[in-house]
């Protein structure tokens, strides 16, 4: 039987010979822990992999805008006039073809055409049609790159909500704010490279569920997870000092604790030790620096009326959009939004206005607001969803319980700032929409383009991990949709 000691050597030397496989070793342990203190002391620009970013970067910082649930392309951003001389017709099986289809309406023996539930206009440079449900995504169209042709082969929500924000339909992979994070570290290191802000949307209620994991960081260190925060007076847990405690009470005792953490981290070199000392220095520093992003009474009116009227609740998609561009500004890498609700598979003619209500004010004015302030450029906006919606209805048509099933051949997401185009658009479908007829574009290439804008090379960006080096793209060919960057 082993001793303590010799165990402890055992374990020292097997993490060694494993973090040295993996990229981190004990070798490095030293500069890790000094990089631990040195952010410990400063709120200076850290972190990071050398190297990085490969090239000039168009961006500096994310916006994600997921709308989760699966938008409808076909009713807001894709309308074409096969759909009105076909209403109520079938689907011309040229057009429908042997798609896979959810269990939802695999077994429907009609699938009439549906078109657009509201007209809509042709907006911007480009002619963009938007949906007059969106009367204010409709002013800052000459922003906006309009991606007609994004596909998936996710069918379900799970799936595919986990598809496109870690690249693998699997659980257990990073995070697109995680990969960023890992590769170009903080701007402030008084704030989490990578925030996430959930709100419930008013279309169907409740959406789909929205688990951590979806901002987790995977077999990443645990470091580059995103925090995420909570609407009202506690927007971290137990961010505050308890009844008692003074703030230099907290300041010597996470000293003494860093101490003991170093001291472990030395004898095992487990870098998630060195996590754990980043981890309780930065719940301190967010002590001062998040009640002071929360706090928007230095907002003028002018500006907290362009969000909307739910803009003063918190925890709503207004209130977090605002929330966002403070961050932006306070320079966090990665900031996402996730709005629930717009899984319109019944009452599509109720639910799909509430659910834009809640997001076409919001999102227009954080693209303007980014603008006026000079923030737009150096920021990409992503308004991103799963999946889109089928042509055809879910349902008898006409019936008020009818929607629109899932629908990944195809569908539509935009992008502003961070080095695009203003008032594009790209790729193009079928007359249907329900087909790619010209260029299209994978979620890996999407995930592509999003790295291109911040400076890196997917393919020279990856991680060990079971003896394979993992990318955000996967190993399947992807390529950065370069046709959108002016």
């Amino acid at each position: 039987m082993n001793t303590p000691n010799e165990f402890l050597e055992q374990q020292s030397r097997r993490r060694f010979l494993a973090n040295s496989a993996g990229g981190i070793g004990t070798v490095a342990l030293g500069t890790m822990l000094a990089s631990a203190m040195e952010q410990s002391a400063s709120a200076e620009v850290s972190g990071g992999i050398p190297g990085l970013p490969h090239f000039t970067p168009k961006a500096k910082r994310v916006i994600c805008l997921f709308q989760s649930g699966g938008v409808s392309h076909v009713d807001l951003f894709d309308d074409k006039r096969a759909l009105h001389e076909y209403a109520g017709k079938e689907i011309p099986p040229s057009v429908k073809g042997d798609q896979r289809l959810t269990g939802m309406t695999s077994r429907q023996t009609e699938y009439p055409v549906v078109p657009p539930l509201k007209p809509g206009k042709h907006c911007g440079e480009s002619g963009a049609w938007i949906s007059d449900l969106l009367p204010h995504t409709q002013t800052v169209a000459d922003h906006l790159t309009f991606i007609k042709t994004v596909h998936t082969e996710a069918i379900n929500h799970d799936p595919a909500i986990t598809f496109m924000n870690t690249g693998n339909q699997q659980p257990g992979y990073p995070s697109m704010g995680a990969w960023l994070s890992y590769g170009l570290g903080t701007d402030n290191a008084n704030l989490p490279t990578f925030i996430a802000m959930t709100s419930q949307g008013s279309g169907k209620n409740p959406g789909q569920p929205i688990f951590s994991r979806l901002w987790g960081s995977g077999f990443l260190p645990s470091s580059h997870q995103g925090v995420g925060l909570r609407p009202g007076a506690n927007p971290v847990l137990y961010l505050a000092n308890p009844p008692g405690t003074t703030r230099e009470q907290r300041r010597d005792m996470l000293n003494d604790l860093a101490r003991l953490n170093e001291a472990r981290a030395e004898e095992l070199g487990d870098p998630e030790t060195v996590t754990r000392i980043q981890a309780y220095e930065m719940a301190f520093r967010m002590q001062m620096s998040v009640p002071e992003l929360t706090d928007i009474s230095d907002e003028s009116p002018a500006t907290l009326e362009s969000y909307g009227p739910d803009v003063h609740r918190p925890g709503s998609y207004a209130a977090n959009c605002l929330l966002a561009r403070r961050l932006t500004e306070r320079g966090v890498r990665f900031v996402q939004l996730y709005h629930r609700g717009w899984d319109q598979h019944i009452a599509l003619a109720r639910q799909l206005p509430n659910q834009c209500r809640d997001v076409d004010q919001p999102s227009a004015a954080l693209v303007k607001d980014l603008a006026e302030r000079g923030l737009l450029n150096e920021t990409l906006v992503l308004f991103m969803t799963e999946f889109g919606r089928t042509t055809f209805s879910q349902g008898k048509l006409g019936d008020p319980s009818s929607g629109r099933d899932h629908h990944g051949r195809c569908f539509t997401c935009w992008m502003a700032g961070g080095g695009v185009k203003g008032g594009f658009e790209y790729g193009a479908t079928d007359d249907f929409c329900y087909n790619i007829a010209e260029d299209p574009v994978h979620l890996r290439d999407l995930h592509a383009t999003l790295m291109h804008s911040l400076g890196i090379d997917h393919e020279r960006f990856s991680y060990p991990f079971r003896g394979l080096n993992v990318r955000l793209t996967g190993v399947e060919e992807s390529h950065v949709v370069n046709d959108v960057f002016a």
